[in-house]
């Protein structure tokens, strides 16, 4: 996997964050404790809209094109890199209601998981509280005991495999222009289909080891001792 740098602050916390998750790349497939890569992406639904223009008496009739607004909705997506399991759904907004319903949704997917570790970032949707302002109290608490949470560091984007997955699904259908939510709809969940059907998987190839090598700087600022790395 070739990554994108886009790198804040590195600080002890960074380091941590970040070769927490590395470890979790290294681990070997597991499904009673599957590694899962969560976002979302907000969309604009945009449509064409083609318009006469004025002539004067002589000219050729000519057209130009102009773009409607309808509004936007918003991609969650997630993917276990390992198996190439993806699983997609479009809402209208992304707050922490729909946040818990496609968690959900992922929960019903790793039905032999004990725990499924989640690698997402620091949205405040993003943790088990959002599970309470959607559902009761017991189907929340059940729900929140599914998930092992497990954050990128700050500006870390490139540390999230989904990351690679939304690059493809933006160069395969999202950069046209989609003027419904519904067609949008439409044409992720085939497109993630395909996806899902050809098993495309994500290797990672980043390991612990080659971030202190890569960034010993930063580990040598945190703490002297790592000079000798």
């Amino acid at each position: 996997m070739t990554k994108t740098w886009c790198i804040g602050v590195i600080n002890a916390e960074f380091l941590a964050r970040m070769e927490n998750i590395l470890r979790l790349y290294a681990l070997p497939y597991d499904e009673r404790y599957p590694v899962v890569c969560l976002d979302e992406r907000p969309r604009f639904l945009i449509g064409d809209v083609v318009e006469g223009l004025s002539l004067k008496p002589g000219q050729v009739k000519r057209a130009h094109y102009e773009y409607q607004k309808n509004g936007s909705c918003c991609l969650f997506a997630a993917i276990e890199p390992l198996t190439g399991k993806r699983i997609a759904q479009v809402f209208d907004r992304r707050r922490k209601v729909e946040y818990a319903e496609f968690m959900q949704t992922v929960a019903l997917q790793f039905p032999k998981a004990e725990k499924v570790r989640v690698i997402q970032d620091n949205l405040n949707t993003h943790n088990t509280s959002s599970f309470y302002e959607r559902f009761d109290a017991q189907t929340a608490y059940a729900l929140s005991q599914k998930f092992d949470f497990h954050y990128t560091p700050k500006k870390a984007s490139w540390l999230n495999t989904i990351e690679t997955e939304f690059s493809a699904l933006s160069r395969l259908c999202l950069q046209r222009r989609i003027p419904t939510k519904e067609m949008l709809e439409q044409a992720v969940l085939q497109l993630v289909q395909e996806r899902n059907d050809k098993h495309i998987k994500i290797g990672w190839k980043f390991s612990i080891t080659d971030a202190r090598s890569k960034l010993k700087r930063h580990y040598t600022n945190v703490n002297p001792v790592n000079k000798i790395l």
